[in-house]
C-alpha cells in the first residue's frame, strides 16, 4: 500500500514537472478602450532572424481612416509612442521595437506613421527566466483623423516562464527593419554625401531598391534633435535619391558628430544603418 501511495505521488510529482517545462499558449491582456481606439499586451516566444527569443507587443488597433506615429512622427507634427515599464515585475529590460513605417499625406503635411493598427514588438528579458514577468506598460500614444487627440492604456499581462510561440509576433518582427539587408529584398544605403557649404546644406541619400518608385527614407537623429523628412529628388534603375534640406529649422551644430539612424523601405522590404554628419 506504502509503495503503491508512494508510486502515485511519484507520478504526480513528474507529471507537474513535465507540464511546467512543456511549452503552453501565447499570453494577452484584456482590452484596454478609449477614444476610437483600443490597446493590449500580448507576449510569447518568437523569431528574429533566426533567433527565437521572449517578446511582448503592444497592439493598437483603430478605425478605418484613423492613424498613430512612429518614433519620429514626421514634419508635420504629431505625438511619438511612449512606453513606461517601470511597474512590472521580474523585468530585466524591455525594448521596444519598430516596425517599418509609411509616409501618411494629407492636407496638414507628411506625417510617418501607421494606420489602421499597429504591433511594437518588445524584447523581454527577464531577472529570472523560471519565473513568470509581470509587465505592466503605461502608454501613451497620439491618433489622429479629422482631429489628433492624445491616447493612454495602462496595460498588464503575467508570463509565464513556459509561454508559447507567437506567430503574430514573429509576423511583426519580421517587418522591423535590420541592419543586415536581405539581398535582393531589403533597400539600403549604397551611398551618401551631407554638403554643409551649399546655398541650402543638404544630406544626400542614395537607397538601392528594385523598385524606385516605391522606395521611401526616414532619418532619425538621437534625443529627439529635429530632422527634416528626405523628400525624393530622382528616380534612377535600381535607385531612388532623396535629399533632405537642413537650412531651416535645423541646428547643423547639434547634428554634427550625432549617429543619425536611416531608415528605408520599399513594400517588398525594409533596412536601416547609421551615419554621422561631420
Amino acid at each position: 500500500m506504502r509503495l503503491t501511495i508512494g508510486l502515485a505521488f511519484a507520478c504526480l510529482s513528474l507529471n507537474a514537472a513535465t507540464a511546467l517545462s512543456e511549452p503552453g499558449a501565447p499570453v494577452s491582456s484584456d482590452w484596454v478602450k478609449g477614444f476610437d481606439n483600443q490597446a493590449r499586451l500580448v507576449a510569447g516566444q518568437a523569431v528574429r532572424d533566426g533567433k527565437t527569443a521572449l517578446y511582448a507587443g503592444v497592439e493598437v488597433a483603430m478605425p478605418e481612416g484613423w492613424k498613430t506615429y512612429w518614433r519620429a512622427p514626421g514634419d508635420a507634427g504629431g505625438v511619438p509612442p511612449d512606453f513606461d515599464w517601470n511597474a512590472s515585475e521580474n523585468l530585466q529590460s524591455a525594448d521596444v521595437l519598430y516596425p517599418a513605417p509609411h509616409r501618411l499625406s494629407d492636407k496638414a503635411g507628411d506625417t510617418v506613421g501607421y494606420k489602421g493598427g499597429v504591433i511594437f514588438p518588445v524584447r523581454v528579458v527577464p531577472k529570472d527566466a523560471t519565473k513568470p514577468v509581470v509587465l505592466r506598460g503605461k502608454v501613451e500614444y497620439g491618433l489622429c483623423k479629422d482631429i489628433c487627440i492624445p491616447a493612454q492604456a495602462d496595460l498588464k499581462v503575467v508570463i509565464p516562464p513556459n509561454v508559447g510561440a507567437s506567430a503574430e509576433l514573429t509576423d511583426t518582427l519580421a517587418r522591423v527593419p535590420q541592419t543586415s539587408p536581405r539581398s535582393g529584398v531589403d533597400p539600403k544605403l549604397d551611398t551618401w554625401h551631407f554638403d554643409p557649404l551649399a546655398q541650402k546644406p543638404k544630406l544626400v541619400l542614395n537607397v538601392e531598391t528594385s523598385v524606385p518608385d516605391k522606395a521611401d527614407a526616414f532619418v532619425v537623429a538621437p534625443g529627439g534633435i529635429y530632422v527634416p523628412l528626405p523628400k525624393r529628388v530622382a528616380n534612377a534603375s535600381g535607385k531612388a535619391v532623396f535629399e533632405v534640406d537642413l537650412s531651416v529649422d535645423v541646428d547643423l551644430k547639434e547634428l554634427k558628430g550625432k549617429a543619425l539612424t536611416v531608415t528605408m523601405v520599399d513594400g517588398k522590404g525594409q533596412s536601416e544603418t547609421t551615419i554621422t554628419l561631420k
